[in-house]
Order: C-alpha cells, then structure tokens, then sequence
C-alpha cells in the first residue's frame, strides 16, 4: 500500500500561505524537489494544481522562463513531469499530466493508495484538511520558516480531532528554516 504523504511551508505561527514564509532559497527548492523525486503521484486540490500549474508547467516552447534561477529548474523539472490527481467539483477537466478525481474522497484516495509503488503527496489546505480528518495522511512534512506572519490562513484549521505525531527526521536549512517530518502516533490501547 502507498503512504500519502503531506508537505507544506508553514511560518512559526502556523500561517501556511505560500507568500507568508521566507522566498525560497537554493536549499529548500533542491529539498522539496527531492520529496518530490520520491513520490509516485500528486494529490492535489483545484485551488493547488491551478497555482502549481501556473508557476510550474514548462512552457509550450520547452524552456524554462528567464525569471527562474538554474537552482529552481530541479523543482520545475520534477513538478512538471509528476503524475497528478486533482480534486475537483468545479472543474470540467485537467491535464498537465493530470486526472480528475470526483466522488467520495475517502473512497478515491484509498483506491489511489491500494495502487503499487512508494508513495503520493499531497500539498495545499483545503483538500489536506479533508484527508486528515478521514484519517489517510500516513506522513505530515512541514518546512517551518524563521518567520511570524501575523495573519493567514493556519495549518489544517477546523481539524475535527486532535492527530498525535512523533517525529521521525528533521533537517536544518542554512536559512534558519527546518522540515520536520513526523507519522501518527502509535497509541497504546
């Protein structure tokens, strides 16, 4: 069975919008493209994949724009490529590598998790939101940034019930950020 896998940047008091933190560095951008290496699929919501897609499809011309550095294209690259299942009642259809995902959430995801292979990663708010409280995140993976928004939306606000973690790696950035990557915790009966 594939693991889901939750990744997002979050500030010091749990904003998580993707302009709240610090822009990203060299460090975190080879970081995330890594995480992103490793994962079979993306699980995405409409709100996610459009704002994903606009940053980081490649261009019909196949090269990457100007503005982006030689350190983001390992992150374009992975992103672009990446198999995706998008999340949505409003769309009429995706593509960029993408499939569209209706129904009951709960029953698509265990579906998409019974597949072979390694793992799926979900980003985002909304759409992480709905598969914590279903219970099927199986790793939560936050890049903490040295940074105190003040304001924004907050990590997985509304949750319905408290998710115990335990901690299983941690990475330190030059610029003062730290992935944290923790699984549920194992409770005792």
């Amino acid at each position: 069975m594939r693991t889901l896998g939750y990744s997002i940047n979050i500030t010091l008091d749990g904003c998580v919008h993707h302009e709240a933190g610090l822009p990203p560095d060299e460090g975190s951008m080879r970081y995330w493209a890594a995480a992103m290496e490793r994962a079979d699929a993306l699980l995405l919501g409409r709100v996610t994949y459009e704002m994903m897609e606009s940053a980081w499809r490649r261009p019909a011309d196949g090269l990457w724009p100007d503005w982006m550095e030689d350190w983001e294209i390992p992150f374009a690259e992975a992103i672009d490529k990446a198999r995706k299942y998008v999340v949505s009642s409003t769309l009429d259809g995706v593509d960029w590598n993408a499939e569209l995902v209706r129904g009951d959430l709960g029953q698509a995801v265990q579906r998409l998790k019974q597949e072979p292979g390694e793992g799926l990663w979900v980003g985002g708010v909304t759409l992480p939101l709905a598969l914590a409280d279903l219970g099927l995140i199986d790793e939560y993976e936050f890049l903490v940034q040295p940074v105190i928004a003040g304001h924004g939306p907050t990590l997985l606000s509304g949750l319905r019930e408290r998710i115990q973690l335990e901690l299983v790696a941690r990475h330190e950035f030059g610029s003062g950020a730290v992935a944290l990557r923790y699984r549920p915790a194992r409770l005792a009966d």
